[in-house]
């Protein structure tokens, strides 16, 4: 047995296992569509089945035989059975000495059992060589092509030689085989499948928790108020109104908790005078979502346009536009151009236009099929410049829509802030922390930083003769 063996050949699979014959263990769902699959890439298929009449649902081509009979056929066999029914195969032993077992099953929660189902096998036939591989694929998967699903096959093994077959199996199927050590990895492997969406859940409960705190601030500031202290019923604006300035406001915080974690990591760089020391691990999983956090921002940006696209044909908007039209009229007054108004309101615009185009690229090079294409200077760039860049200017959109409303009593209801400024308070001091970080002095003590060099002691150790230790 050879361990933590990998594999970096990217070549097919090897002439001597190409239409071969392959075994499968169980005729369920996952094992027809395996065998339909290797019939097309060339292979021969024989099924083991412990009922070997009933084989009316099995590809037509393959052949049905009986688990002893079927393990003489092949010096590879697919375990496509649960690791419940895994003791039947310790009948067959001595047949299935020397020859390579996948494994290719999942459990139903993660660490249902102490070792893997693969390290289960292991032990239970110790002469065969036993390969987690091909659970990480779902019958879907196999049925469709690969075309519409995941074409990546991890596989894991203590044995270099069945990784091989199994890795030239994976690409005859037109899979790319992914190797990922010995066999220990195979819990993992089980593990992984089991997952829902295990990086987008930090960025669903940020998003989620915002909105609902902001949705009853929102609420409680403008239509509870208007309510309690002028009698008037404003609970219409929750479906709109409310909507439209919730979601704007936690888009911005979000964008901003993109570059927050960036700035920690600097700042405890300089802190530490080095790079070498480990960070939190609660900011390391921060750093690992800031993508998914980017693209929930983006997308709760996305409904902020449209809500704005909607807002002029609503009843409520062209209701108040004719009751100030009859009361110019019967006032005998028109209304003066204020170019200071004309300035804000087409500024007001004119950032969050850019904001949002900025925002939309951002979006798009995160994608792999956009990422891929672009090399990684090209990629921070857009990624961490423009993205500051954004963050300024959906700021800055903010401010002006704010404007000098803060200045007076009135915005205070029931001496609460309005929304607008609790949404600016992340992303004023990523800025300003941003702003201290660029600045040439301390700019050029972390690229030094990053390139290696670490800050000495205060007071290193001396030696009896004064002279100071080499560290």
């Amino acid at each position: 047995m050879e361990n933590n063996c990998f594999n970096m050949t990217p070549l097919g699979p090897s002439a001597h296992n190409k239409l071969g014959t392959v075994c499968i263990f169980g005729t369920g769902d996952f094992g027809r569509s395996l065998g339909l699959r290797l019939l097309q890439a060339g292979y021969s298929v024989v099924f083991g089945s412990r009922n070997p009449q009933n084989s009316s649902l099995l590809p037509k081509g393959t052949q049905v035989l009986s688990h002893l009979e079927a393990a003489q056929t092949s010096s590879i066999i697919f375990i496509a059975v649960h690791r419940e029914n895994y003791e039947f195969l310790s009948a067959f032993s001595q047949e299935l000495s020397g020859k390579v077992l996948v494994d290719i099953s999942n459990n139903l929660r993660k660490n249902q059992y102490p070792e893997s189902n693969a390290e289960y096998l292991a032990k239970l036939l110790p002469q065969s060589n036993v390969v987690k591989a091909f659970n990480t694929v779902s019958a879907w998967a196999l049925q469709s092509g690969s075309l519409d699903a995941s074409r990546q096959v991890c596989v894991c093994g203590d044995n270099c030689e069945s990784k091989q077959m199994v890795m030239d199996i994976a690409r005859s199927l037109g899979l790319t085989a992914l190797d990922q050590g010995s066999l220990l990895a195979a819990k993992e492997l089980e593990n992984y499948p089991l997952q829902l969406f295990p990086l987008w859940r930090l960025p669903m409960y940020i998003a989620t928790g915002l909105t609902a705190a902001f949705f009853i601030y929102c609420v409680l500031t403008e239509i509870v108020y208007t309510f309690v202290t002028e009698g008037k019923d404003h609970s219409f604006r929750i479906v709109v109104s409310i909507a439209n300035r919730v979601f704007p406001i936690v888009s911005l915080i979000m964008l901003a908790l993109c570059y927050l974690p960036g700035v920690i990591a600097a700042i405890l760089q300089l802190y530490n005078g080095t790079k070498y020391k480990r960070f939190p691990d609660w900011l390391d999983k921060w750093m690992l979502c800031r993508k998914q956090l980017g693209l929930v921002a983006l997308a709760l940006a996305f409904l902020h346009v449209l809500y704005s696209l909607v807002i002029p044909l609503r009843y409520y908007a062209s209701y108040h536009r004719h009751i100030y039209t009859i009361s110019q009229l019967k006032d005998n007054k028109s209304l003066t151009f204020d170019n200071i108004m004309a300035w804000r309101n087409d500024s007001f615009y004119s950032l969050g236009i850019l904001g949002f185009g900025l925002y939309v690229l951002l979006g798009l090079t995160s994608l792999p099929s956009v990422s891929n294409m672009v090399n990684w200077r090209e990629f921070r760039f857009v990624q961490s410049k423009l993205g500051h860049i954004t963050l300024l200017l959906c700021t800055a959109h903010t401010l002006v829509y704010g404007w000098n409303a803060f200045l007076y009593v009135s915005s205070y209801r029931w001496y609460l802030p309005p929304a607008y400024v609790l949404s600016l308070i992340v992303p004023c001091i990523v800025l300003v922390l941003k702003l201290i970080l660029i600045t040439p002095c301390v700019d050029r003590v972390i690229t030094r930083i990053r390139q290696g060099w670490e800050r000495k002691p205060a007071h290193a150790p001396h030696d009896t003769t004064g002279q100071t230790l080499a560290l």
